[in-house]
């Protein structure tokens, strides 16, 4: 699964530091900086005994808390599901039928999961004789067998049932927003927005599913599949393995006959229906289907980009082929994650549906489509035997964008994409820590996080750098090999490479795997000229008490001296709180790069001078050595940190080109005309985009040419809006009678802009443009627009002004989309505000009572959380 942005971090983002649509930010080791510093401070600082601390005083009056794997009490062999749909009532009219036998011991009694259905009967197959059962808070389903069963014996269970998703009490998390299993989208066809299809779709994880079907729902179940879907014959429908039948019935419905014959865990299986268009095409004998609204049809292969080129790479990198029948991806809409890797039909959100032209900017759908198609692998074909060991799959994931990304784009892409999950953890881990096997967590949908995502693919990063490239993708054949179709812990990967190696690796395991928290490391050198020695100084000063003591690290340290030429490399291991290390250096190194590779998960503290940094720059060829040299020069004003920004303007990736353009000498005319060269015809949106924010800031109005040259040549959205936002800056009147050209493009980044530029000179002839949009406006972009609307009506004449409100009212109490009821409320706070300003103390109450009755009403806990602060 990959995880959606979390909207509390996103929206308080926005709240702090304002709403730039038209620039992305990439994250970078400021980040890091920044959030290292929030979970220092909230430390002890001192020097800690060279020992290992338990952490939390023990309880001594009861065992700690762990959650073991699900025992297996019965074996779930094969699962029939017979479905059709109610679609005003939103009910699921189904019939289960069930194969099984007893794990080991014998039994008399099976218990299911079984989530809000209401049941019709339960009988073995071929009888009419009513099972009993219990129906425990309509949760758990425990049906007497009447007689025990050997594990020899198989038998089958049919159960008739109603399941009814939306009437039972449902919860979710910031990772997957419900849990509620099935979900009707539209389902009557009345939803605000006229262009919303009708649409069923499910999800799964972690134990949802049986929110629907009657199952064992659990990672360490495995069971083959049949389903039977019976739908409006205009829909079409999507589930896992091959559809080998479609049959018309005499109603004007059509049953899809859906058939999944190698054995998938339950939280895998999925169903979709809707009006889509399918693009197919075929690699290595299988198909490749992909399932888009109409509208996208022409643009489907592009929204899943490389997939044909992807499942090669993966299958030649691991040494075993794909596994599966057929790979399926689909867009839904108000999908309440990121994407799911439902094995071989992987269900995405709509923030990946996009047209050609918007897709030029849009990075994260490839990172998106790479994820979860390497979970058919890691998750699907070798699964985690419980959510305690959920890195097993989502670790791998995460680490196979870096893999792809490696291949495709390079290393630079690669290690920019490391920089910024190792951002990530340390944000998290800034507040909390755990273990990325994690027996002890409170709420097994916690576990998909920071630490599961981004610490899990930095561990196996580092994994891969110590025992190198062959043996690293060696173990990992022979993991997937010795461990296919079944459920696994940490230690069965451990196992792989111990043989792969022929190392005891228990020490990586236990320090990266099964402890909390990550090394700090303070780092100085000296210099012999007598004895011609470098002395490297390392203490390892992270806090004992929410981490390890003390690390084990291996690393490489590469000296640089002044004949040029290749570093002087050194092997050390970091193994003692306080540690001294020696190495013969002729004169004294220009230089001395520790953690060569940039592949330790720790905390550097390692004060660099300016000559340092721009050696660094210069001749140390990894993407976090260059982008730390630009960063640490940043606040320099000399002729060399100079030159240096000037040399890294065009460095080959475009993350540094972006990060020196914001460190630029912009007194320099040469460097400005540079700048506007790169606005033009740099080969990266994102670096374009830069350079005319930086343009912006000059408020030299000669660069509104450059604007307009890029408006006139420009194809990405993201591009032609930050021109738009550039212009407006050095040349207001002028870009108000420019932009009326553009108030006709669908594109939200365009819409957004345009809308910004409206509210800094509010007239009530723009209430059209305004109005024209409001409907269409969502996701991130919905915040920037709603709150300009907002600004606008705030200025201008009380009718109109009362009449925007209302609408803003409307979305803020019964929207669907997070984005713009937030969005709207807020609008509603910033007129209030203007209006307190003012002095207007009867709209100040009116608008006061509207935003009190959005906030009684808001049932989502982030939104609840942010309102208070309203």
């Amino acid at each position: 699964m990959r995880k959606t942005t979390l909207l509390l971090l996103a929206v308080m983002a926005i709240q702090n530091y304002g709403c730039h649509t038209t620039q992305k930010v990439e994250q970078s080791t400021t980040t890091v900086a920044e959030a290292t510093k929030v979970a220092e401070e909230a430390m002890i600082e001192e020097t800690w005994p060279d020992i290992n601390v338990a952490g939390d005083s023990a309880n001594l009056n009861a065992l700690p808390l762990y959650n073991a794997t699900r025992k297996r009490e019965h074996d779930l062999i094969h699962e029939k599901v017979e479905i059709s749909f109610d679609w005003d009532k939103q009910h699921a009219i189904s019939k289960a039928t069930l194969t099984l036998k007893p794990y080991f011991y014998a039994s008399e009694q099976l218990v299911l999961d079984a989530k809000g259905f209401d049941i019709n009967s339960i009988t073995f197959e071929g009888s009419t004789t009513q099972l009993k059962y219990d129906y425990k808070d309509k949760e758990i389903l425990t049906i007497q067998l009447g007689k025990k069963f050997t594990r020899k014996e198989e038998y089958k269970i049919v159960i008739s049932y109603v399941a009814k998703p939306n009437e039972r009490t449902t919860g979710g998390s910031e990772a997957i927003t419900s849990d509620k299993g099935l979900f009707f989208i539209n389902p009557k066809g009345e939803d605000a927005d006229p262009d919303k299809p009708r649409q069923i779709w499910t999800q799964g994880e972690t134990q949802s599913n049986s929110c629907w079907m009657p199952t064992i729902d659990s990672p360490n179940e495995r069971c083959t599949q049949e389903m039977y879907i019976t739908v409006d014959k205009k829909y079409k429908t999507l589930s896992n393995g091959l559809m080998l039948s479609s049959t018309p019935n005499n109603n004007g419905t059509r049953t899809d006959y859906w058939k999944m014959d190698i054995p998938h865990p339950p939280y895998l299986f999925m169903m979709a229906v809707g009006e889509f268009a399918v693009v197919k095409e075929k690699w290595a004998g299988i198909d490749v289907e992909y399932y888009v609204e109409p509208a996208y049809e022409k643009s489907a292969k592009a929204i899943f980009p490389h997939t044909p080129e992807l499942l090669q790479f993966y299958s030649d990198k691991l040494g075993l082929k794909y596994p599966w029948q057929k790979y399926s991806q689909i867009v839904v809409r108000d999908y309440v994650s990121g994407a799911m890797e439902n094995t071989t039909a992987v269900i995405f959100g709509d923030f990946m549906q996009h047209d050609a032209r918007e897709l030029i900017d849009e990075e994260v759908n490839e990172d998106v489509v790479a994820h979860e198609m390497f979970h058919h692998w890691f998750g699907d074909y070798v699964t985690c035997e419980s959510w305690s060991n959920l890195t097993l799959n989502e670790g791998f994931a995460n680490y196979s964008e870096y893999l792809w990304k490696e291949h495709k784009h390079g290393v630079d892409a690669a290690d920019a994409h490391r920089a910024s999950d190792f951002a990530g953890y340390i944000g998290q881990a800034a507040t909390t820590r755990h273990a990325l096997i994690d027996f002890a967590y409170t709420n097994r949908e916690t576990m998909f996080d920071a630490h599961s995502y981004n610490k899990g693919g930095l561990v196996l990063h580092a994994l891969r750098n110590y025992v190198g490239d062959e043996a690293f993708f060696l173990a990992l054949n022979r993991y997937l090999k010795n461990n296919a179709l079944t459920a696994v812990e940490a230690s069965q990967l451990r196992l792989a490479f111990e043989e792969t190696t022929g190392e005891d690796l228990s020490w990586f395991w236990n320090q990266w795997f099964f402890a909390a928290g990550h090394p700090t490391l303070s780092v100085s050198q000296t210099y012999n000229t007598t004895m011609r020695k470098v002395t490297l100084n390392v203490e390892q000063t992270q806090d004992p008490v929410n981490n390890k003591a003390i690390y084990e690290l291996p690393m490489s340290v590469d000296l640089y001296f002044k004949n040029g030429g290749k570093p002087a490399r050194e092997k050390i291991v970091i193994n003692a709180r306080k540690q001294s290390f020696e190495f013969d250096a002729p004169t004294k190194p220009l230089l001395v790069d520790f953690d060569a590779d940039r592949i330790t998960l720790a905390v550097i503290e390692y004060d660099k001078t300016e000559e340092e940094l721009i050696v660094q720059y210069n001749n140390v060829p990894k993407f976090a050595a260059r982008e730390e040299a630009i960063q640490g020069l940043t606040n320099s004003k000399t002729a060399a940190a100079k030159a240096t920004f000037r040399k890294a303007m065009n460095d080959n990736y475009w993350g540094i080109r972006g990060e020196a353009l914001n460190a630029a000498d912009f007194t320099d005319p040469s460097v400005m005309s540079e700048i506007a060269t790169l606005a033009v015809n740099d080969p990266h949106s994102s670096v374009r985009s830069s350079a005319l924010f930086q343009l912006s800031q000059s408020k030299d109005k000669k660069y509104v040419d450059v604007c307009k040259k890029v408006m006139d040549k420009e194809q990405s959205y993201t591009v032609i809006s930050t021109a738009l936002q550039a212009m407006n800056a050095l040349d207001n009147a002028e870009t108000i009678l420019y932009i009326k050209k553009f108030e006709n493009e669908n594109n939200e980044n365009i819409i957004s802009a345009l809308a910004d530029i409206y509210a800094q000179n509010p007239q009530a002839v723009q209430l059209p443009f305004f109005e024209k949009n409001i409907k269409k406006i969502n996701g991130q972009s919905a915040i920037s627009f709603l709150n300009s609307y907002a600004a606008l009506l705030a200025q201008i004449d009380e009718v109109p002004m009362q009449l925007g409100a209302d609408e803003l009212n409307r979305i803020g109490l019964n929207d669907a989309s997070l984005w713009r009821r937030y969005g709207a409320t807020k609008g509603l706070v910033s007129m209030r505000d203007a209006f307190v300003a003012a002095q207007n103390k009867v709209l100040v109450a009116k608008f006061t009572k509207v935003i009190n009755e959005i906030k009684a009403k808001e049932n989502n806990e982030q939104l609840k959380a942010i309102y208070n602060g309203f």
